[in-house]
């Protein structure tokens, strides 16, 4: 048997520490001592050995006693230990929901800047009902401008029917004033020779 081996079964006799080996080794000496003892004197030993009995097995009830409430705190602790990491696994996810919810309000915090943005922007401008109103008048005040264009534009047709008409006449009077202006020497050179003549003939007359 090696130092280990004693060393383990010396602490597992002893127990806790609180003397379990030396109370066992006076129980033994102590019962030796009782069988060899006359017995006028044994009862004495006799009782003796009887409350160092009752001792060690006070002291096992202990051990075991403790043995079972340590074996217990020990289910505690992993149950306890169990329970920690399933908090913080909760915690963890809670951390993680608490961002999300985070960026969802960011979202929406952003989306109502922007629609009151927006929101402004319209009220700003006409409603709808006074827009088309006003759509419907500008159509109609475009359909005169048409129609008035429209009579401008015959009228001024017109005008270029007639100016090309008066350039038409003018052009043709100057061609009639230019032939007129080409004959009208002729006719007077007629007329100066027809007076001569008769003048001829009056004096030989």
């Amino acid at each position: 048997m090696g130092d280990e081996d004693v060393i383990r079964r010396r602490l597992l006799i002893d127990g806790d520490g609180t003397g379990d080996d030396r109370r066992l080794n006076v129980l033994l000496k102590s019962f030796i001592k009782w069988t060899n003892e006359p017995q006028e004197t044994s009862q004495v030993t006799q009782d003796r050995m009887l409350a160092q009995l009752a001792q060690c097995e006070f002291a096992v009830n202990k051990s075991r006693l403790s043995g079972l409430m340590s074996a217990a705190e020990l289910h505690n602790y992993e149950n306890l230990s169990l329970q920690i990491a399933a908090d913080i696994e909760k915690a963890k996810q809670d951390i993680e929901n608490c961002k999300l919810r985070v960026l969802e309000a960011k979202t929406v915090r952003k989306n109502r800047i922007e629609y009151d943005v927006m929101a402004k922007v319209i009220n700003e401008q006409p409603d709808r009902k006074a827009t088309d109103q006003k759509l419907t008048q500008l159509r109609k005040e475009l359909g005169i401008l048409e129609g008035i264009q429209e009579k401008l534009e015959k009228k001024l047709d017109e005008r270029r029917k007639q100016f090309h008409v008066l350039v038409t006449a003018i052009h043709d009077l100057q061609t009639a004033l230019d032939e007129d202006d080409e004959t009208k020497p002729s006719l007077l050179d007629s007329a100066f020779d027809d007076s001569e003549e008769q003048s001829a003939h009056m004096e030989a007359s």
